[in-house]
């Protein structure tokens, strides 16, 4: 795979073109290789091909499949990275970059503001196995100051935190956590590969689900994890290869089509987003507005350095609590109430009762997930429309 930094072609270009494949017959849509297996010209071959596998070659669907291929060389080009291996999940890119590299004894400093299936496996998987975890504040870099230490192997954190929005400065942890050695991984989901520069702001790895804004239409599950092409091929393939967490290659085709309009969505989801922030902003039920492009969030400049936009999701926290969110969320009659994101239904969550309901209560109020709060991911609507939903749901309290 060619060195994807040195291609010149422009997003959109890439988005369309990038990675394709074509059989003997030139098909213009990418070929779908709903195969597992592969057959050999001869026993000769076979041996060949599991000795070194060549540019086009393939053993079996988990260790590599055409279609899935084109998916990674799409996805690297648009996040400029040498290479990348597809997932079943976004979870399992979570997972497969961690503990593909992690060993009984490394230390691993988190920021502390994550998903919960993240949390889970910091705090339960990877102990299990002798790694340490240290939980930080990720937006104070007095406090991963302290916690890095020689023996850290990794760090770990979400660039736009799941659901307080969060943004944690790529370029000044990184320059903290390369000082000892550590490499830095960064779930980038919030953010997006739209936006997303991580890689040249210091970050080593770069984890998306893809279930979220490259599918962007609630079809399927799917990850990856991207790299130098040694950490990929060297450290991330054997690994998820061996243990199975491997996309399919449907699941690769379906994304390869989202990657096609993510640009136009997200930005379209983007524009949206800023202005029903705008419009939120002092409204009397809320007691906050969280949305990193206003510019009274904790992180703004942060946000505006690093990604220039807002994104495509705000949270908003209702003065009344649980009772005052549930009666916002049952009175909307366009934004959908469900755990997803980054499609392009827009989509409200009340995460201290759903995606973070096992963290402990303390916990959660700590990382400011209070009973009030809900997660709204801006889908693709008539603005107006979106606003009118909030505004007519929150009248009603």
């Amino acid at each position: 795979m060619k060195d994807n930094r040195t291609d010149t072609r422009r997003t959109r270009t890439k988005l369309v073109h990038g990675g394709t494949k074509r059989s003997q017959w030139g098909e213009l849509s990418e070929a779908m290789f709903l195969t597992q297996g592969f057959a050999y010209d001869s026993a000769a071959a076979a041996e060949a091909r599991f000795l070194q596998a060549g540019e086009d070659e393939y053993i079996y669907a988990r260790y590599g499949n055409p279609t899935v291929r084109m998916f990674e060389e799409r996805i690297a080009l648009l996040e400029g990275s040498e290479d990348g291996f597809a997932t079943a999940s976004g979870m399992a890119a979570v997972n497969g970059a961690l503990v593909a590299m992690l060993r009984a004894g490394d230390h691993v400093v988190a920021a502390r503001a994550l998903f919960g299936s993240c949390l889970y496996i910091l705090e339960e998987i990877l102990p299990r196995y002798g790694v340490e975890v240290t939980l930080v504040d990720g937006t104070d870099l007095d406090a991963w100051e302290a916690a890095l230490r020689p023996d850290t192997k990794a760090v770990f954190f979400e660039s736009m935190s799941n659901p307080t929005l969060e943004v944690i400065d790529i370029e000044a942890v990184s320059a903290r956590a390369h000082a000892v050695g550590a490499t830095v991984i960064v779930d980038n989901v919030f953010s997006t590969p739209v936006y997303s520069r991580a890689l040249d702001q210091g970050a080593d790895v770069v984890i998306y689900s893809a279930t979220k804004h490259i599918d962007g239409q609630g079809r399927t599950l799917g990850g990856v994890i991207l790299g130098t092409r040694e950490f990929i091929r060297k450290t991330v393939e054997p690994y998820m290869k061996h243990t199975g967490g491997s996309m399919s290659p449907f699941t690769a085709w379906v994304l390869l089509k989202g990657l096609e309009t993510i640009d136009l969505r997200v930005r379209a989801q983007t524009e949206t987003a800023a202005a029903l922030a705008r419009r939120l902003a002092g409204h009397p039920a809320l007691a906050q507005v969280i949305y990193p492009g206003l510019t009274d969030h904790a992180q703004h400049e942060v946000a505006m350095r690093q990604l220039g936009a807002g994104g495509t999701m705000l949270s908003i926290d209702l003065a009344g609590g649980k009772d005052a969110a549930f009666r916002v969320l049952d009175a909307l009659e366009v934004i959908l109430i469900s755990n997803n994101l980054g499609d392009a239904k827009s989509i409200a969550t009340h995460p201290a009762t759903t995606t973070h309901q096992r963290i402990p209560p303390e916990t959660r109020a700590v990382l400011g997930i209070g009973e009030g709060l809900i997660r709204i991911s801006v889908g693709l609507e008539d603005v107006e429309d979106l606003a009118e939903d909030l505004l007519g749901a929150l009248s009603g309290l």
